[in-house]
């Protein structure tokens, strides 16, 4: 009835306990994005099949997977490696799929659940940013857009589980957890400096707009045209979502999201100053430039090095 699609690059530690949450679907697949760790050996000890591609994007990676991998049933659950399922959800989830009828028009897409985060041994209740994901989908019926913190686009409805799953994004530690948004808040400042997103930015749409993915994507947009984000982010966690009521684990939550918010800030400034007109830019006493020839061959076997990694990951 279901399927369970995993995304993995180096799960070692998580992947064991996301696995046995879905122990209960004959039908799990495990997309790694080149693990060096034992993440394939742990997939396959499991019973999962375990695919492989070089990582560029979230979007692509997920989007990839549903076209490629030959799942055994129409719908698909979505997870992270550090996420976890139970019993009741999966039985709300395979007794909601077999309801709908199969003539459904329009058909339903997909099906939000509920996500709860821990801060390490703490339950997070009200210290969320969302708290509603868009995680089975129907096969066919979606795609992911969106580089980082993707965008579900569906040809259909979406409906809501009663159902809940838990997120684990400090198991690994802070340290883990800071290279990881080091990453991503990468990638969000080049999003935020390409500016694309101006065209979403539609109050009308973000509060009226019968779609749920839609209303998502006009609120972001709104967000990134807004002063001070990390100070609203913070602010929006703690007192609009009562991440006060979760105590010391709700303040330093939000703190470590707000200083998430000032880093895509800064890295954003620093790509649009990168970006000027070489005439509008202050100049400063800089090093002589290293000849051209040999950033061309230090450029050349870097490019190289990276192409080697992904074909041998592409072969796999």
């Amino acid at each position: 009835m279901i399927s369970t699609l995993i995304l993995t690059r180096n799960e070692e530690q998580d992947l064991p306990a996301c696995l046995q949450s879905v122990a209960c679907c004959d039908d799990v697949h495990v997309f790694d994005s080149c693990s060096t760790d034992n993440t394939c050996a742990i997939a396959r000890a499991f019973g999962a099949h375990v695919h492989q591609r070089a990582f560029d994007s979230y979007a692509a990676q997920r989007n990839a997977a549903l076209d490629t991998v030959p799942f055994r049933h129409p719908w698909v659950l979505v997870l992270d490696a550090d996420e976890r399922i139970n019993p009741e959800l999966w039985t709300e989830a395979t007794a909601a799929v077999a309801a709908l009828p199969l003539s459904d028009e329009p058909p339903v897409a997909a099906f939000r659940i509920r996500r709860h985060d821990h801060f390490f041994n703490r339950p997070l209740r009200h210290a969320q940013i969302l708290s509603l994901y868009p995680r089975l989908v129907r096969l066919g019926r979606v795609r992911y857009t969106r580089a980082i913190n993707e965008f579900l686009e569906t040809d259909g409805e979406t409906r809501t589980l009663r159902g809940s799953f838990q997120h684990y994004p400090f198991s690994k530690g802070l340290a883990r957890w800071f290279e990881k948004h080091n990453q991503y808040s990468s990638m969000e400042a080049e999003i935020v400096a390409d500016r694309a997103f101006r065209g979403e930015a539609s109050l009308h749409t973000a509060l009226l707009h019968p779609d749920f993915h839609t209303r998502h994507r006009a609120r972001k947009a709104i967000f990134y045209l807004l002063p001070a984000r990390p100070l609203v982010r913070w602010l929006y966690i703690l007192v609009a979502r009562g991440g006060l009521l979760d105590g010391t684990a709700g303040i330093a939550y939000a703190t470590l999201q707000a200083f998430y918010e000032w880093q895509i800030v800064l890295k954003t400034r620093e790509r649009l100053a990168a970006s000027m007109p070489t005439h509008l830019v202050a100049t400063h006493p800089t090093l002589p430039p290293a000849p051209a020839a040999a950033v061309a061959t230090a450029a050349g076997s870097q490019g190289h090095l990276y192409r080697e990694e992904a074909l041998a990951c592409d072969r796999a």
